[in-house]
C-alpha cells in the first residue's frame, strides 16, 4: 500500500472504530436529558444502552461471515449505511421505541458489519511490516471514543442537544462512505455459504449469557436481590448464564458436525487450538475488562462524588487518552521489533500501577487532581496493549480467515466489556449498600427506628447519589438537620468505599491479565529481527 493511500485508508477505518464507540459513552452522560426528551425514565434510557451492547455482541461472528462472503469492503459500505439510518433515527426520535429501534438495533447491526470488516479490510490494505501500527490506530479510536466520550456529550447537551451527536455521526457516516472507495478489497474467490443454525445458536448463546451479566446489578448474580426476580429461589441471572453457556456448548458440537461432514462452520473449532490466536483474544478480554470497569467507576467518582460537570468530567479524563495514542501510535513505530509479549506485560502492569495508585489516593476528602498520574498510567498500558493484539490474532491464522478473526475479536472485546462493567457496578453497589446501612446503624445521630427502615428498604441496594441530590431528596422527606447531615456523611463515606473496593477488583484482574500473557508471541509477525536464545528480539535500543 502506498503512503498516500495508507493516509486515507488508516484515517477511514479509525473513523470507523471511533463512531462505533462512541455511542455509549456519550450517552452515559446525558442519560437524564435523554429520558425527559423523548418522555421515558433513566432506566428505559439505560435499558436502550444496554440493547445496544447486546445486539452487537450477538451480531459480530455472523457478521464477521456476511464480509467473506458479500465483500469486506462492501460489508463496510452495508454496515455503515444501516448505522447511519440508525443514527439518524435516534436523532429525530420522539419516544423510546424508535430510541431502541434506531440506537439499539439499527446501530448495533451495523456496528456488528462494520467492525469485523475493519479488521480484515486493514489486514488487506497494509503491509505485515506495517500491521502493528495500524492495528494499534485503530483499537486506539475505539478506546479514544470511550474516554472523549463524556467530553462530546457534555458540550453537546449543556449548550445544544445531545441529538446533535447522532446528526454529527450521520455526516462522518457520510464522509466515510465517500472517502471508503479508495480502500481496497480483495476478491471474494469461493464464495461461502452462512452457517444459519450456527449463526442463530452463537447469537443465541451470547445474548442470554451477556444480557444476564449486564442486569445482575439489578438482580443479583446468585442469590436474588430483595424485592428482585427469582427463579426457583436463585436470581435469573445465574440462570441466564447457564442457559446461554449451555447454548454455546450445543454451537460448539454443530460447529464440529458440519466441519466432520465437509460443511463450512460459521467459526473454525480448530482456531482456537492455536495458541496464539487464543491467547490474543484472551488479551482482548482481559484489556476490555479492566478498560470498561475503569471507564465505569472514573466518571461516577468524578461526576457524582465530586459533583463535576460533564464537561469537566471530560477533560479530567483526557491524560488517559494522551498517554493512549502516544502508546498506540508510538510503540509500533519506533520499536517495530519489540517483544509483543513484553509491551503486553507491561501495558498490563502499567494499567495495575494505575488502579492501584487510584484506589490508594482515594478517600473522602480527594479531589479530582488525584485521577490524573494513574490515569495516565492506564492510558499507557491500554495503548501498549492496543498496539500489539489487533497484530497478534491476524497474524495467528491463514488469510482468508481474518472475517472469522474479526468477528471473534470484538465479541470477545464486548464479552470482556460488558462482564467489567457488570462486575464493576455489582461490587460498588453491594458495598455501598453494606458501608451505608453499617455507617448510619453505628451513628448516634441517626435514630435507630430510621436505622432499622433502611436496612429493610435498602437492603436491595442504594443508588450511587451525590450529595446535591440527596440533600434535596432529605429536605422533601423532612428529615431533621442533624440526622440529615449524618446519612450525608455515611453516604460520602459508603461511596468511597465502593469505588475503592471496584477499583481494587480491576486491579486483581489486570494482575491476573498477567498469568495468561505467555501465550503472546515473543516476536513480531514477519519480523527480520533477530532473536535471542531465550525467543526474545535482540534488544536494539529502547524497550525491547
Amino acid at each position: 500500500m502506498s503512503g498516500s493511500t495508507a493516509r486515507v485508508v488508516l484515517p477511514t477505518l479509525a473513523a470507523g472504530q471511533f463512531l462505533m464507540t462512541l455511542d455509549s459513552s456519550v450517552m452515559n452522560v446525558s442519560i437524564a436529558t435523554v429520558a425527559s426528551d423523548v418522555g421515558t425514565t433513566v432506566t428505559g434510557v439505560q435499558t436502550a444502552i444496554t440493547l445496544y451492547t447486546l445486539v452487537m455482541a450477538t451480531l459480530m461472528i455472523p457478521g464477521g461471515k456476511v464480509g467473506s462472503i458479500i465483500g469486506r469492503k462492501r460489508a463496510f459500505a452495508l454496515g455503515c449505511v444501516i448505522y447511519g439510518a440508525g443514527s439518524l433515527t435516534t436523532a429525530l426520535a420522539p419516544n423510546l421505541p424508535v430510541l431502541i429501534i434506531g440506537w439499539s438495533v439499527l446501530e448495533g447491526i451495523g456496528a456488528a458489519l462494520i467492525l469485523p470488516a475493519i479488521v480484515a479490510l486493514v489486514a488487506g490494505n497494509v503491509a505485515p511490516e506495517g500491521r502493528p501500527r495500524a492495528y494499534g490506530l485503530i483499537m486506539a479510536a475505539g478506546a479514544i471514543a470511550v474516554a472523549v466520550g463524556p467530553l462530546i456529550g457534555g458540550l453537546a447537551t449543556t449548550y445544544a442537544s445531545w441529538r446533535l451527536v447522532f446528526v454529527g455521526e450521520v455526516l462522518v457516516v457520510a464522509v466515510i462512505l465517500a472517502v471508503a472507495r479508495k480502500i481496497d478489497d480483495a476478491p471474494v474467490e469461493v464464495r461461502p455459504r452462512l452457517d444459519l443454525v450456527g449463526a442463530v445458536l452463537s447469537a443465541a448463546g451470547l445474548g442470554v449469557a451477556i444480557f444476564g451479566v449486564l442486569r445482575s446489578s439489578e438482580w443479583g448474580w446468585v442469590l436474588p436481590k430483595p424485592g428482585g426476580p427469582a427463579i426457583l429461589g436463585v436470581s435469573p441471572t445465574i440462570v441466564l448464564i447457564l442457559a446461554g453457556g449451555l447454548v454455546l456448548w450445543l454451537f460448539v458440537l454443530w460447529e464440529a458436525r458440519v466441519t466432520t461432514s465437509g460443511g463450512e462452520p460459521l467459526v473454525p473449532m480448530a482456531m482456537f487450538g492455536n495458541r496464539q490466536f487464543a491467547g490474543g483474544l484472551l488479551m482482548f478480554f482481559f484489556q476490555y475488562l479492566v478498560q470498561a470497569g475503569l471507564f465505569f467507576t472514573i466518571p461516577l467518582y468524578l461526576s457524582v462524588a465530586l459533583g463535576l460537570s460533564a464537561i469537566d468530567t471530560g477533560l479530567r479524563i483526557m491524560p488517559l487518552s494522551i498517554t493512549l495514542l502516544l502508546a498506540a501510535a508510538g510503540i509500533p513505530r519506533f520499536l517495530p521489533d519489540v517483544s509483543p509479549r513484553r509491551v503486553v506485560r507491561l501495558g498490563l502492569l502499567a494499567m495495575f500501577a494505575g488502579i492501584v495508585w487510584l484506589f490508594l489516593s482515594m478517600d473522602v476528602d480527594a479531589g479530582a487532581k488525584i485521577v490524573t498520574v494513574p490515569l495516565l498510567l492506564a492510558g499507557l498500558g491500554i495503548g501498549a496493549l492496543a498496539s500489539q493484539l489487533g497484530s497478534v490474532t491476524v497474524s495467528a491464522v491463514p488469510a482468508e480467515q481474518t472475517d472469522e478473526v474479526g468477528g471473534l475479536q470484538n465479541t470477545a472485546t464486548n464479552l470482556g466489556a460488558s462482564l467489567g462493567t457488570a462486575l464493576a457496578g455489582s461490587l460498588l453497589i453491594a458495598i455501598l449498600t453494606s458501608s451505608f446501612l453499617t455507617g448510619i446503624e453505628n451513628n448516634d445521630q441517626v435514630p435507630q427506628e430510621v436505622a432499622a427502615q433502611a436496612q429493610v428498604s435498602l437492603a436491595g441496594g442504594i443508588p450511587f447519589v451525590s450529595n446535591a441530590d440527596l440533600e434535596v431528596a432529605l429536605a422533601k422527606a423532612d428529615v431533621p438537620e442533624a440526622t440529615a447531615q449524618a446519612v450525608i456523611d455515611s453516604n460520602e463515606e459508603a461511596r468511597v468505599d465502593g469505588l475503592r473496593t471496584a477499583l481494587a477488583a480491576l486491579a486483581l484482574l489486570a494482575l491476573l491479565g498477567l498469568f495468561f500473557s505467555g501465550r503472546i508471541p515473543v516476536k513480531q509477525p514477519r519480523s527480520t529481527a533477530p532473536v535471542a536464545a531465550d525467543g526474545d528480539p535482540v534488544p536494539t535500543g529502547g524497550l525491547s
